[in-house]
């Protein structure tokens, strides 16, 4: 068993949808980035690239790289399961938590679960989703912008015996 650990933060802005956990969350504003700059996704593909020592998502998915400009990050999330698939491991389970004072992000969360789990080919038990705020607290208190950590447990595939 192999653990890795992600974290990603990314700006809000107008004029920009707000995606996280591959659905996209109603609000005034959207998160800045190369991609669609979901945080939550993002955390996630370096905790599963951490935990099999493939480096990070900026290796992989270089934000100069033009053929990622407005990627959906569902794309990326499921290119670094195909990853681990190819390094011989699985998902064991993950654990990610959405820090953000706005928009309450508790109501999304079952759809987030069901949408990670379908992009990774994993059970909905697999993947857990949580959701904080920081009491006014920093950048995420200020609603200057949203962060997200996740945990990632992986395992080595067991070969198969005749």
């Amino acid at each position: 068993m192999r653990i890795g650990l992600g974290y990603d933060v990314h700006k809000l802005v107008p004029d920009r949808k707000l995606w996280l956990g591959g659905i996209e969350v109603p609000h005034t504003k959207g998160l800045l980035g190369h991609s669609d700059a979901d945080v939550l996704i993002h955390a996630i593909c370096d905790a599963l690239l951490g935990a099999a020592a493939l480096g990070d998502i900026g290796k992989h998915f270089p934000d100069k790289d033009p053929q990622y400009k407005g990627i959906d990050s569902k794309i990326l999330l499921r290119k670094c399961g195909e990853l681990l698939a190819q390094q011989g491991y699985h998902i064991a389970n993950i654990d990610s938590i959405v820090v953000a004072q706005q928009p309450k992000i508790g109501p999304f969360i079952p759809q987030m679960r069901e949408t990670l789990a379908q992009t990774l080919n994993i059970k909905v038990g697999q993947i857990s989703v949580k959701a904080t705020t920081t009491e006014w607290l920093g950048f995420e208190g200020r609603e200057e912008g949203i962060s997200a950590h996740a945990v990632a447990l992986i395992e080595e595939n067991q070969p198969t015996t005749v």
